[in-house]
């Protein structure tokens, strides 16, 4: 008897990125040994949507052009769109330390968020621009509808540290960070960012798969 494919789960990444000496800078990290998804690979910050994501009150919102990106080519509803916007930024805090955030009243003061409430902040939706999005293939026992944002590195408050979900955390440029141990999507991603920085544009690419192999290719291919 065949089995179901596990349903996939809402996940959400935020690429950071930022200018060194004319060199674009990635913020990645590398998963430890024991986790139980992508461990020793290096990733973006990112994680599952929680429910409690969903009510949090950003400082500002997803700006028209991204909220009808995320709702036109990244399967999302509006309450999704922000509940993944939401999830980015909460996911970055507690794996990097750093917030996405601006002046405002977050409406909780929950896990992560008595941290932006103790400041005055709140997710700021605005500084996020959708990239891209990509689901496990359907053999894997864990899958996930990762939707990928991105958003200027220069543009955030607090220092660079480690939780322990992410290893060697560090900004790398980009050429370097195509070399790293990473999963096909991240590799996916980062290729579309190389390309971008050619002049190669391309509208939020859906990396999937087929019988568990890739379909998406990259700008570049």
């Amino acid at each position: 008897m065949q089995t179901r494919p596990v349903t996939p789960r809402h996940a959400a990444s935020l690429v950071l990125t930022r200018k060194r000496d004319g060199v674009t800078q990635i913020l990645m990290g590398r998963r430890p040994s024991r986790a139980a998804a992508f461990p020793e690979a290096y990733v973006f910050p990112g994680g599952r949507v929680d429910k409690a994501d969903a009510a949090v009150t950003p400082a500002a919102p997803l700006s028209a052009q991204t909220l009808n990106d995320l709702c036109t080519r990244g399967g999302c509803t509006p309450v999704t769109a922000r509940a993944l916007a939401t999830a980015a930024i909460r996911e970055t805090f507690e794996e990097t330390g750093l917030l996405i955030a601006a002046p405002g009243d977050v409406g909780t003061h929950d896990g992560a968020w008595a941290h932006f409430a103790a400041q005055g902040l709140a997710p700021a939706h605005d500084r996020l621009r959708f990239l891209g999005r990509a689901i496990t293939p359907t053999s894997a026992p864990r899958r996930f509808h990762a939707r990928f944002f991105l958003a200027d590195g220069e543009d955030v408050l607090g220092e660079v540290r480690s939780n322990g979900e992410l290893d060697v955390l560090d900004w790398y440029p980009i050429e370097d960070a195509l070399t790293l141990p990473t999963i096909d999507v991240t590799q996916f991603i980062l290729k579309e960012l190389a390309a971008a920085e050619r002049g190669h544009l391309r509208d939020a690419p859906f990396f999937r798969y087929r019988r568990n192999k890739p379909l998406a290719k990259s700008a570049d291919d």
